[in-house]
């Protein structure tokens, strides 16, 4: 893309009276919040051009492209602006850490939570499952799973899959799929148990799919020719 047509792209952006605009940046994947940043003109039309995050550093005055030193890149995935134009979220990959102090977010500090309200996400549930491996729990079906090995675990998967059939095809006749979803969510924390076992992440299971949809897509461009 010509740099006439990332001119165009962000002349409706609102920078403050320092020529600044906040970027919140978000790991694509997991929809965690990773740091808040300021870029101005030029370090946004770098960060489009090189598919790279690159800020303005309010405190040494200079254009910071992200990972230059420290290798841990950020490589966008989108950029979106807000309502007034004034603020930016940036959709990224990121290659490591995004904290100075070493941790994947700057956001690590809890404040406060409901527990009424408390936000689930696969995320959360790998990391308890994780968990449970690391630091067995008397008492826990998780842990009780690992302990009995790979084989029950594979068993459990498999009698899951069998009861995801069952229900969806009962939901056929009466239209309910409540039966479905539940089943459905039992397999799903059973897969992520094996997941865990076998050692493998959400990131490996996001990687995969996106590279179907890309073959998929190309799939449906030949049909269409």
């Amino acid at each position: 893309m010509e740099t006439k047509d990332f001119n165009n792209l962000i002349k409706d952006l609102k920078f403050d009276e320092k020529g600044l605009i906040p970027a919140i940046v978000v790991d694509a994947v997991t929809k965690r919040v990773l740091t808040l940043a300021f870029m101005n003109e030029e370090s946004l039309r770098i960060s489009m051009e090189k598919g790279l995050t690159c800020f303005w550093s309010r405190s040494r005055q200079e254009l910071w492209l992200k990972g230059e030193t420290s290798g841990n890149y950020q490589h966008i995935v989108s950029v979106t602006a807000d309502c007034d134009r004034d603020a930016l979220v940036v959709m990224v990959e990121p290659e490591g850490p995004a904290c100075h102090l070493g941790t994947d977010s700057c956001f690590e500090y809890p404040v406060w939570e409901s527990e009424e309200l408390k936000e689930f996400s696969y995320e959360g549930l790998m990391g308890l499952i994780e968990g449970r491996k690391t630091d067995p729990k008397e008492g826990s079906y998780t842990t009780y799973l690992f302990d009995k090995g790979l084989d029950k675990i594979l068993k459990k998967v498999g009698e899951e899959c069998t009861e995801v059939i069952i229900a969806a095809k009962s939901a056929e006749q009466t239209g309910d799929n409540a039966e479905t979803i539940y089943e459905i969510a039992d397999l799903a924390y059973h897969t992520m148990v094996l997941m865990v076992e076998a050692g493998i992440s959400l990131e490996d299971i996001h990687r995969e799919l996106a590279s179907r949809h890309v073959i998929d897509k190309k799939i449906k461009q030949e049909k269409m020719r």
